[in-house]
């Protein structure tokens, strides 16, 4: 029976979506760089409503952006035609429905398909009037070398190798799946460590996070997706990076500071109201004690008054010692009331974290956007105006600027930010429900109790050399203090995955063990050929520890070259 329902309901999605155009639904992974084309695009003022708040996106979607672009070719810059003409190609089919410009290795295959420049490389390709589907290699070689006081000196080749296929059935049933293996090619296991603490794809990983010294790892994503014909409607399975909130650098509410997690995503659009429904599972631990179940459930409502003004609402809760709920399931709900009235989840009383936030992002003028953001951890009306608010209210903020075209210099961008998190901000008192995937902060990359400033500049060289310089300057507050029999006694909340003592003092901001550390990230891409890329990433830390008067200095560099088709 349940075979045969099965069999119906995708029997009746077909049927409803025959005679549409044709459109790829599956999903334009995060890291792929026209995300940050399409919103310098949105701030110059050259498409209308694109939402960074809430990524990714579609092909269709991306492909609808595109045309708009095609429509202003002669308004954009030479650099900005270059990057259209380049994502023209990569997306041919969501913006002309074809796939002339896609090589396919595979078919009457020749050698020099491998370094073709004018065309998107794929090891298959297929097409026809009801779908399409691509079968693509990803793989590369990366040296990486550390220097300094707390990373010691190391030095590592990593080689990473995999496959992905992807493609869209009946206009309407997008999927995809990307698998990889990577693995030490030179190094010691110390090195390894090395580059474990510095990627977090290597970090959260079941073959070596209980360092047993493994080095090797592996790593997928993958999902099946639905959309409606006019998008007012998409539903998605499966496990992909996403983001929500409007930070220019990073953001409060969902950033990609942690690894993608496993999820069923229900996504409302018409108009200017976007909403978006998300349930989730997370890998967490209380102490270095794993636990048995940790989800989230999310909903981000987004409303865009004009293409100069936008709002949107978060809403976030952790559940623990609970591997599946119906309360937190509900997409039409305030998760916070829900949280109240939900059904037993054992003897604990507040055993789950809330999260509430509101963000806003104006574009007053062409080329300078502002954006600000709030996050209220355990939001309880009850003491929010009291004055033991702080104890059970916890907040975090942030403001930003982007500038593009910065100093009237053609395709340079620059942008602002600063992130303030309250102590206990994001940890939670069970030490189980902190908001956080595999140890990972799935907000902001910045501990409780602390603040940064952060700068940026970025630059673009035709669609082929992208270069960034990032500066960033951070305040901590640490440390827990003990009594004689290991209580304790002040918890100045500036680590996210200890809450203990959470509920008994409130601390101020910044107390505690002062830390202060600088932070210098160089980015430079280059794509000598279509699809092969060599990229360097430079790193300079300071870390001054002013409670024990000491510095520490460390470097750290990635040369990478990578093949994907």
């Amino acid at each position: 029976m349940k075979r045969y329902l099965s069999f119906s309901v995708v029997f009746c999605i077909l049927l409803l979506t025959q005679g549409i155009s044709f459109a790829q639904v599956d999903i334009v992974e995060l890291d792929n760089p026209v995300y940050d084309f399409l919103q310098r695009m949105q701030i110059k003022k050259k498409i209308v409503g694109y939402n960074s708040a809430n990524l990714p996106l579609s092909g269709y979607e991306v492909g609808n952006f595109l045309k708009q672009l095609n429509e202003k070719r002669k308004t954009l810059s030479q650099t900005d035609k270059d990057l259209l003409d380049y994502y023209d190609i990569e997306f041919e089919k969501d913006v002309y429905g074809t796939v002339n410009k896609q090589s396919s290795l595979f078919s009457n295959f020749d050698l020099e398909k491998i370094f073709d420049n004018k065309k998107q490389k794929h090891l298959y390709v297929y097409n026809d009037s009801n779908a399409v589907f691509y079968v693509d290699y990803y793989g590369n070689l990366s040296y990486r070398t550390s220097s300094g006081d707390s990373l010691g000196s190391h030095s590592i080749l990593l080689g990473n190798g995999g496959f992905g296929v992807s493609g869209t059935l009946f206009n309407s049933v997008g999927f995809s799946l990307k698998a990889y293996n990577g693995a030490k090619l030179s190094g010691d296991s110390s090195d390894f460590q090395f580059a474990r603490q510095t990627d977090k794809t290597i970090y959260a990983n079941g073959n070596t996070y209980d360092f047993n010294n493994k080095t090797y790892y592996d790593y997928y994503t993958g999902y099946l997706r639905y959309q409606t014909a006019t998008n007012w409607f998409g539903l998605s399975v499966g496990r992909y990076q996403l983001t929500q909130g409007t930070g220019f650098m990073d953001k409060l509410f969902l950033s990609e500071n942690s690894v993608p997690f496993d999820f069923a995503k229900v996504d409302l659009k018409y108009k200017a109201i976007s909403y978006s429904f998300l349930y989730g599972s997370l890998r967490g631990d209380s102490l270095g004690v794993e636990l048995n179940s940790k989800n989230i459930a999310t909903h981000n409502l987004d409303i865009r008054f004009s293409e100069a003004f936008k709002v949107g609402f978060f809403e976030s809760v952790i559940i623990t010692n609970s591997s599946f709920s119906f309360t937190f399931l509900n997409p039409i709900s305030l998760l916070i009331s829900a949280e109240l009235n939900k059904a037993s989840q054992g003897d604990a009383p507040n055993v789950n974290n809330n999260l509430m936030g509101f963000d806003a992002e104006v574009v007053p003028v062409k080329n300078l956007a502002f954006q600000g953001s709030m996050i209220i951890d355990d939001l309880q009306f009850s003491s929010l105006f009291s004055d033991s608010s702080e104890i059970s209210n916890k907040f975090g903020f942030q403001f930003g600027t982007y500038w593009t075209d910065a100093f009237t210099v053609p395709d340079l961008t620059l942008k602002l930010e600063y992130t303030r998190l309250n102590p206990f901000v994001y940890a939670h008192k069970s030490n189980k429900a902190q908001y956080t995937n595999w140890n990972l902060p799935l907000g902001p990359n910045l501990p409780p109790n602390s603040d940064q400033i952060a700068a940026g500049l970025y630059f673009n060289y035709g669609s082929r050399v992208k270069t960034s310089l990032v500066y960033q300057h951070q305040r901590s507050g640490e440390g827990i203090i003990l009594d004689s029999a290991g209580n304790v006694v002040i918890n100045y909340g500036g680590n996210i995955n200890n809450g203990t003592g959470e509920s008994n003092v409130s601390p101020k901001f910044l107390a505690g063990n002062r830390v202060n550390r600088d932070i210098i990230t160089f980015n430079l891409s280059w794509e000598p050929i279509r699809q092969y890329f060599i990229n360097f990433m430079y790193v300079h830390r300071l870390i001054n520890n002013e409670f024990e008067s000491r510095e520490l200095n460390d470097d750290y560099f990635f040369a990478t070259f990578q093949v994907n088709y």
